[in-house]
């Protein structure tokens, strides 16, 4: 078990925190962009998600958690979608951390199934919005293409919820941290993540300092997914990230991940290809890299599979 001190994790000060109302579309797309660009993550707020609606689903999935385990494994083994306990994955990862993964176009268990429904609607919607003021952000013509993918009827999108219970053997007169949920990047498009007041999530830059965001209940979460960076042709940075458990307190995350279709092909925007900035990615469907993606460990890099040989022009058979 890697036990952590809360000293060697300081809060980043600087964390971009974007004001979604603030009025002025083009100084916000801005923004957008610029944080995607330096962290591959930020915060919004004045997000127009109801803190009732959030509250309501943070109720009801405390709810499901402090369920019998026997009633919760009725939900089926996470492989990948379901009910999971330490377990991560089909390979060997484990963490301090109970999960539910739930298709957003399947049924939920009977207990969840109103918020849920309501609660993956409204940030949806908010992750639409925001691909929408990136790419206008970026000079794309069509404002709409990202968007589209989480909107079409057949995206792969996902919700999971992560509970990480307090852990027993890290009680200690300083608290301590053990790793809940281990160092990855997330293969969709976009996160939007929101979680209770217990802080946990980490995220790592360029420097490779993990840097503890600090939690606050009003606001969302944005990462930055594998699938945006390869659209952006490396422009944006898929954000490593990890959650921490502790010895004194539950954590809750509510995760809606935005993915396209498992037909759709995925490579640079044409508009963001030119000479000085060859494609780095070859052509490939979401499928490939989900499989690719449920191949391999936590905090492999899978993007290295699907680089293009040599960085190259699009041509029209690419597109």
């Amino acid at each position: 078990m890697v036990v952590l001190s809360e000293k060697s994790h300081p809060s980043l000060s600087n964390v971009p925190t974007i004001d979604l109302s603030c009025g002025k579309r083009g100084a916000v797309s801005e923004l957008l962009v610029k944080a995607c660009e330096s962290h591959g993550f930020f915060m919004v707020r004045n997000h127009g998600v109801s803190q009732d609606l959030v509250k309501k689903m943070e109720m009801e999935a405390f709810r499901f958690f402090a369920l019998p385990e026997s009633e919760k494994e009725k939900v089926g083994p996470a492989n990948p979608l379901g009910y999971g306990c330490r377990k991560i994955g089909l390979n060997g990862d484990v963490g301090r951390v109970e999960y539910l993964l739930l298709h957003t176009r399947a049924s939920y268990p009977i207990r969840l199934s109103h918020a849920a429904k309501e609660y993956i609607t409204a940030v949806r919607d908010l992750a639409c919005q925001i691909l929408d003021l990136i790419e206008e952000g970026l000079g794309l013509c069509d404002t709409k293409l990202l968007s589209s993918l989480l909107r079409d009827c057949e995206s792969d999108s996902v919700f999971r919820l992560n509970h990480y219970p307090p852990c027993r053997d890290l009680s200690a007169p300083s608290p301590r941290y053990a790793i809940g949920f281990g160092e990855h990047s997330d293969p969709q498009i976009l996160t939007i993540l929101h979680s209770n007041e217990t802080p946990g999530l980490q995220i790592s830059l360029q420097d490779e300092n993990w840097i503890t965001i600090p939690p606050d209940p009003t606001s969302f979460c944005v990462n930055v997914g594998d699938a945006l960076q390869v659209l952006t042709n490396g422009r944006f940075k898929s954000v490593r990230h990890r959650a921490l458990a502790n010895g004194f307190k539950p954590r809750l995350s509510m995760v809606y991940f935005g993915a396209p279709p498992l037909h759709s092909y995925l490579s640079p925007l044409p508009q963001l290809v030119n000479e000085e900035h060859p494609s780095l990615y070859r052509l490939f469907t979401w499928c490939e890299y989900k499989k690719a993606t449920y191949s391999l460990r936590l905090g492999h890099n899978r993007l290295d599979l699907f680089r293009a040989h040599e960085p190259r022009m699009l041509i029209d058979k690419d597109l």
